[in-house]
């Protein structure tokens, strides 16, 4: 059990659990941060916001990748509440490591990921692409 204060999140947490959600993810902003790698990809407006987990086999067999999606959901219900953006999808993978780091440098792992995310999105919010001149 941690010592951090769990925080109401203003707005809605629920499931990824469809393979397109997960594959739409995989196209959108990324960071890895140690045993984590986390995508985020804008929605649409509506205040809420999608988790995803995953391992694959590289992890191991079934028990480790269990395991290691086990502590992934516990760093997102501990940390997504106050890092979170709302309208967003986010998508946990596990990489090498994530079964046996220590449970601090693992929730830094997913805190600075997050936080990372956030002021990329940001950056693009406040600086979109230039659009192509149109061919009119």
């Amino acid at each position: 059990m941690t010592d951090a204060p769990l925080e109401i999140a203003p707005f809605k947490i629920e499931r990824l659990r469809k393979r397109p959600d997960f594959l739409a993810c995989a196209q959108a902003a990324h960071c890895a941060r140690g045993a984590v790698l986390i995508q985020a990809r804008p929605r649409d407006a509506e205040p809420l916001v999608r988790a995803g987990f995953t391992a694959t086999k590289r992890i191991g067999g079934a028990v480790q990748r269990n395991r290691a999606k086990r502590r992934m959901r516990e760093a997102a219900r501990l940390l997504l509440p106050g890092l979170a953006s709302p309208g967003y999808d986010y998508v946990f993978i596990a990489r090498g490591g994530v079964t046996t780091r220590p449970w601090p440098r693992l929730l830094d792992d997913v805190k600075s990921a997050l936080i990372r995310l956030a002021a990329d999105g940001d950056a693009r919010a406040r600086h979109p692409a230039r659009a192509p001149p149109s061919q009119d």
